[in-house]
């Protein structure tokens, strides 16, 4: 085999900040694959951003690859992407003129976004961890108790 033929590896530099056409190595099912880290956004988008955020053992330029990569994560994976936004996802929420981050009704308006996002049948768009939902239903309980569903009042009292 000529030298030309062995293909070569670019193993991950948890020291370098990589940008999108910098080469770089990872494992697949199928064996080692290098491709620029432009081409891993759309090849692999949740598994480049989990070893950005939760591994941090990959660290990129915010503009050329962080950004994009929110983008196409959201195409990819729209679960992943609301379980990682979380509060912090944009809606249309009534009575902005524009969208807004889902936290700033949460924290402001508590009763008015428990009415939009459970009674409203918006839930697909904002996730809330269990802590969150407990705190968004104590709140309401303790504002308008009446206007909660009773799965959710059943659910503060299990904690």
């Amino acid at each position: 085999m000529a030298m030309s033929e062995i293909p070569q590896v670019f193993p991950l530099d948890s020291e370098k900040v990589y940008y999108s056409s910098d080469d770089l190595t990872l494992d697949t099912p199928e064996g080692p694959k290098t491709l620029k880290v432009g081409a891993w956004l759309n090849e692999d988008p949740v598994r480049i951003h989990k070893m950005i955020i939760r591994e941090k053992v990959l660290h990129v330029d915010q503009i050329e690859v962080y950004n994009p990569l929110m983008s196409k994560l959201r195409r990819a994976d729209q679960q992943y992407y609301k379980q990682y936004m979380g509060l912090n996802v944009t809606i249309d929420f009534p009575g902005f003129a524009s969208d807004i981050l889902a936290k700033i009704p949460f924290e402001n308006d508590p009763v008015g976004f428990y009415k939009w996002w459970r009674k409203g049948k918006h839930e697909e768009k904002v996730y809330l961890s269990k802590a969150n939902q407990i705190r968004l239903f104590q709140k309401v309980f303790l504002m308008e108790p009446k206007l909660m569903l009773k799965k959710d009042v059943d659910f503060l009292k299990t904690f």
